[in-house]
């Protein structure tokens, strides 16, 4: 039926008649679809345009949603835990670094070249890591203006180093004040630096692993609602004609169904995966890393209580102790709490093996270390640093088993989360780009079986 007339309009000047008052488009629109909604065909188009617009509406999101999880989940792989890993390796390298030069001032004159190979080399890698962390830090972020700290410290640590070396050599005992000196400024300035990188890097894995790991519930929601509005569809339909299947609609269901399922499934499976990644990967090498961290601090500070000879001493409780043997003991606990939380974390054979191996190093270092505290402590200098660095059953054979045993397992942690990483994002591989696909070809299936019930009223 036409549509109303339009009421006259006010009164023209003069007597002119009434100009009539034009009409919105929105309400013209609307009352087409009143009077379309009067009739069959009419329906059936708008419920065609519903059922496409639902369908796709659910493709379009599921593939948005599906796409942000699988980028952060790749961050995770590619990004944020390599670079969480290369701050903690910035922090072990300084730390090395530290430890290496007071073995070296011990040395004296007879400073081995792996001594100094070591020390060079874990300078260079330090370095190495602040321009990698450069180069992806957040500009004004915490990351950057620790890396910028780092950067200026560095060269200021190198030279009392190496003016302690040369004060050493020449038999000078002031070498020792500018290797305690450069042990403070390590100890309070860039090994602090150094940890709030971490920390920042850390923060930065946590944030990508809370994108990668919700589920998509409006996207799901969506998918409910497209499938119950097909199934509707499809119950008008049969009660209207008793036929039992309208090809376009089933096809449209079908589509739709496969991507609810794989969004729903694919979630489900790289959820796991990361989650195990981070339980079983993150976590192990977080309590490794700080393991490591703790036995080159304790291994540093054992070879500066010979350094400086009592020198250095603080007073806990009422009581004095030498600074270097109190901070030894602390960092061993440190480090005995770690392998014994390693050891638990531990999932397999390859995990928990090199950790037991660095408790039985460790447990040997404790003994030879009360051996020459003794020593030290009745003042036979000579007899304790032969105990320390001597070429045999010295501490530093017994230091470097532990290192050697908590860096294979950083490395079987570190394949473990790379592992359940890299399936926890592959499982979100193509379900993008297959959602949109299934979206479409679900709304073309809509509108195709809408059609085909149109197609009788001509």
């Amino acid at each position: 039926m036409p549509p109303p007339a339009s009421p006259p309009g006010p009164p023209g000047p003069a007597g002119a008649p009434a100009a009539p008052t034009r009409r919105t488009a929105f309400a013209e629109g609307a009352d087409r679809l009143r009077a379309a909604a009067t009739t069959e065909p009419g329906r059936l188009r708008i419920i065609g345009a519903v059922l496409a617009l639902l369908v796709v509406a659910f493709g379009a999101t599921a593939a948005w949603q599906a796409d942000a999880r699988s980028a952060a989940a790749d961050d995770v792989l590619h990004r944020s835990q390599p670079l969480s890993s290369g701050a903690a390796g910035i922090y072990r390298s300084l730390a090395d670094a530290n430890t290496a030069a007071s073995s070296g001032f011990l040395a004296g004159g007879q400073e081995t070249p792996q001594s100094r190979t070591r020390y060079e080399k874990d300078i260079s890698t330090a370095a190495a890591g602040l321009v990698t962390a450069a180069a992806n830090a957040v500009p004004g972020s915490a990351s950057e203006a620790a890396i910028a700290r780092l950067n200026r410290l560095l060269p200021e640590y190198k030279g009392l180093v190496e003016r302690a070396r040369t004060y050493n050599r020449q038999g000078y005992p002031v070498g020792g004040a500018y290797l305690r000196y450069a042990n403070e400024k390590m100890q309070q300035e860039m090994l602090p630096a150094a940890e709030d990188l971490y920390t920042t890097e850390n923060g930065r894995l946590d944030a990508d692993y809370g994108n990668a790991t919700p589920y998509p519930w409006i996207a799901i929601g969506l998918g409910v609602v497209a499938l119950g509005a097909l199934g509707w569809a499809q119950h008008r339909t049969f009660r209207r004609t008793n036929r039992v299947l309208n090809q376009g609609l089933v096809a449209a269901s079908a589509a739709t169904t496969i991507a609810l399922l794989w969004l729903v499934v694919g979630h489900a499976v790289a959820r796991t995966e990361l989650d195990g990644s981070y339980d079983h990967g993150i976590r192990s090498l977080t309590v490794l890393h700080d393991a490591r961290i703790a036995s080159l601090k304790a291994r540093g500070n054992e070879n500066l209580s010979l350094v400086a000879r009592g020198a250095e001493t603080v007073t806990v409780g009422g009581q004095t102790y030498d600074a270097y043997y109190y901070d030894f003991d602390k960092d061993m606990a440190t480090l005995g709490k770690g392998l014994g939380q390693a050891e638990k974390l531990a999932d397999d054979q390859g995990g928990s093996a090199p950790v037991k191996a660095a408790e039985s190093n460790m447990a040997v270092w404790k003994q030879r270390h009360s051996a020459a505290r003794a020593e030290d402590e009745n003042g036979n200098y000579d007899q304790a640093l032969d105990k320390v660095i001597g070429p045999k059953d010295a501490t530093g054979q017994c230091f470097d088993g532990v290192d050697s045993s908590l860096a294979q397992a950083i490395d079987h942690e570190q394949a473990e989360f790379g592992r359940a990483a890299r399936a926890g994002r592959d499982a979100l591989a193509g379900l993008p780009v297959g959602a949109a696909v299934l979206a479409v070809l679900g709304a073309a299936g809509a509108v195709a079986g809408i059609g085909r019930r149109l197609s009788e009223y001509r």
